[in-house]
Parts: C-alpha cells; structure tokens; sequence
C-alpha cells in the first residue's frame, strides 16, 4: 500500500454542465470542491474521475490504485457500467478499497451491489436541515459538534431500506423527518460510509463539518494493512499446515 491513502472521487459531473445555479456554487464540479479540502490533508492523495471520462473515469490502472472511492452520483445511475460495478465489489469485499457513498448516491449501483439494498428512502423539497452526532466516540465523528445546522438541504427521510453497522449521524429536517444519515457498512473485509448531504443545488459541500465528516470517513474506511494475503474465493486448506508450522 501507497504511504498515502489514495483517494480517488468519482462524480458524475453532468448538472455542474447543465444547471447554471449547481455551475455556480461548484464551477469545476462537487469533485473537485471536495478535493480541494481533502488535498490538504498531507496523508491523502486526490485523482478526480467522472462518468463521462475514457473508461468512465474507472480503467484498472486507476481502480487498482484506489484505496478510497468517494462516489456522487444522481440522474445517470443506469450508465455505469455493470462490469466496473462489479470490480468496486470485489475490490471492497477483498479489503483492497473502502468506499464513501454521498447524498443521492444512496440509489446508485455500486451502493446498492456493495451494500445488498434496494437503496429506498423518501424524500422531498430543500428546506433546514440539522445533522446530529449520535455517536461522538466514532472517529468519523473527530471533531464535530454535537449537532449542526444545514440552512438548505434536499430532504431525505426515513424508512430507508438499510440496516448498518454503525450509526454515526441521524438528521431532522424542517418539515418534521428524520432519517439514518451518516452509517457504517461491514461488508466482506472492507468498509463503507455513506452520508446524506450534498443536494446538487446545495451549498453542503462548503460546509466545514462536512468537510471534516468527510476526511474523517476517507480515514476511517481505508484499507487495513493485513499481515497475510487474503485469498479470492474458498481455497482447500492443508490439514496438517497449522501444526507444522507450529512444530518448527
């Protein structure tokens, strides 16, 4: 593994082309709003990818480099490509790359492949949302308070068709719902992070506890440095191999 946690942040960067009021508040794309808070973490290392990049922004070469995925993506789910959906699976299950899902990414394939959900959740119009640290011991929660407020933020609401491992952060908004915002998933020997925030027409990202919840959730879903190779798929073990070992 890389001395820095190779960060690679996939986005689909279709409205910061298309909406004039998403171009305002991110002209070069969320991706590289949230890279520029991310690269000034010494221990991080940035490479920005979208959908409509050669490969989809996701050839081997970069993939196989990643120790982190951070994925946005919104109204073009249905173009990833079903084989690179596949490989983020692998490469999460094998814990070789922990993955960072944001906001509408939540409906996405590689959320719903990794996590195994349908990825359902209500939702509604932008309106105040607070986020709330339910759990200050998790150091995804490193420094951040015990609640913040998002002035502008697309409602997003329970019953959401997950059960994590981990809850970090739960948010009510204005109108009255709640939702799971910030949670843990365990899958194979890898980790995701999904987190609510960041509407497209939404300042969120400029927000500095997001930022912070951000890094912290590169931090925390990194690969392990694991003191033996962890195999692909069921291998015959010898009978004999542990205790020879053993008797040397």
């Amino acid at each position: 593994m890389s001395s820095k946690i190779r960060v690679t942040i996939w986005n689909e960067f279709r409205h910061e082309k298309h909406m004039p009021e998403v171009q305002a508040l991110y002209p070069d794309g969320m991706h590289a709003t949230i890279a520029s808070y991310l690269a000034k973490d010494a221990e991080i290392e940035v490479t920005l990818a979208a959908l409509d990049d050669p490969e989809q922004g996701l050839p081997d070469e970069v993939l196989n480099n990643t120790d982190v995925l951070l994925w946005w993506g919104h109204c073009a789910h249905h173009e990833v490509r079903d084989d690179i959906v596949a490989k983020i699976q692998q490469r999460v299950y094998q814990g070789k790359m922990g993955l960072v899902v944001l906001h509408s990414g939540h409906h996405s394939k590689v959320f719903r492949s990794v996590v195994g959900t349908t990825g359902n959740l209500s939702w509604g119009r932008e309106q105040k949302e607070i986020v709330w640290c339910v759990n200050p011991a998790h150091p995804i929660a490193a420094g951040i308070p015990d609640h913040f407020c998002l002035e502008l933020e697309e409602l997003y609401a329970e019953p959401f068709a997950v059960q994590p491992d981990e809850l970090v952060f739960t948010a009510w908004f204005e109108d009255g719902y709640i939702m799971r915002n910030g949670m843990v998933f365990n899958r194979g020997y890898g980790k995701v992070f999904y987190f609510q925030p960041g509407h497209e027409s939404c300042p969120s990202y400029h927000n500095e506890y997001v930022e912070r919840i951000i890094n912290n959730g590169v931090h925390y879903v990194k690969p392990n440095a694991f003191g033996f190779d962890i195999p692909e798929g069921a291998p015959c073990v010898h009978p004999h191999k542990v205790t020879d070992e053993f008797a040397k």
